[in-house]
């Protein structure tokens, strides 16, 4: 099994869902989003992972994937926005993307799976 942790250290629920995951003996492959901003391509396939796992119950890419208290979300004017400019923004602003978003990978031919671990006891349910 493969775990990949989208982190901000600075976060608590960041924090807390790598606590939780190394407490099970899960050491994670950490992407510190901030450090090494992920890619237009990269952010769509993690949405696209994001939505695959929540179905029906995917609120979507504004609700799903970004920080739309940030200011820089009101800066850009973000509030009436499609998906593509969404991309863009989270693309261009690291800050946005919110945290912790979690992507287990089981292996043995068992679906791939993601969420946003807010609260972080969410991670829970991927394991």
């Amino acid at each position: 099994m493969t775990v990949t942790l989208y982190h901000n250290p600075a976060c608590s629920n960041s924090r807390g869902a790598l606590a939780l995951l190394t407490a099970r003996g899960i050491a994670p492959v950490i992407v510190d989003y901030l450090e090494t901003p992920l890619s237009r391509e990269a952010l769509a396939e993690l949405a696209n992972r994001l939505a695959a796992t929540a179905g029906a119950a995917w609120p979507g890419l504004r609700d799903g994937m970004m920080r739309t208290k940030e200011a820089a979300y009101t800066e850009l004017g973000l509030a009436a926005a499609g998906d593509a400019a969404l991309l863009d923004a989270l693309a261009a602003h690291p800050v946005l993307l919110n945290r912790p978003i979690v992507v287990v990978e089981p292996g043995g031919g068992a679906p791939m799976r993601a969420a946003l671990c807010r609260p972080p006891e969410r991670v829970l349910d991927l394991l």
